[in-house]
């Protein structure tokens, strides 16, 4: 019977140490999730508010709109960066490649 109860208070120790573990992995994803929810939301009210705006072809607001949805890209990447294990070299590279064209 002691033997029974010391392996079950084993795999008690051991479900729970990987219920804890995972629980924490889910509340970072969520976190990391509304953090990027929300710096998309707000490039995205950005963009709206120029789109009210009557443009003409040359104008500046054509060109705030350009560096926003520059900006959103690279929203975007670190995103993906954040949520995944991509390598981050990689993501950084492609950041710069927005920044320069």
């Amino acid at each position: 019977m002691l033997i029974l109860i010391s392996v079950l208070s084993i795999l008690l120790l051991f479900f729970a140490y990987f219920c804890i573990k995972f629980a924490l992995i889910i509340i970072k994803m969520q976190d990391d999730l509304e953090y990027s929810l929300d710096e998309i939301d707000k490039k995205y009210n950005r963009i709206t508010e120029i789109l009210d705006i009557p443009v003409f072809f040359d104008s500046p607001e054509i060109k705030r709109l350009l560096l926003e949805i520059k900006d959103i890209k690279i929203v975007i990447l670190e995103v993906s960066a954040r949520l995944s294990k991509i390598n981050n070299k990689e993501i950084q590279q492609e950041i710069e490649d927005i920044d320069i064209s």
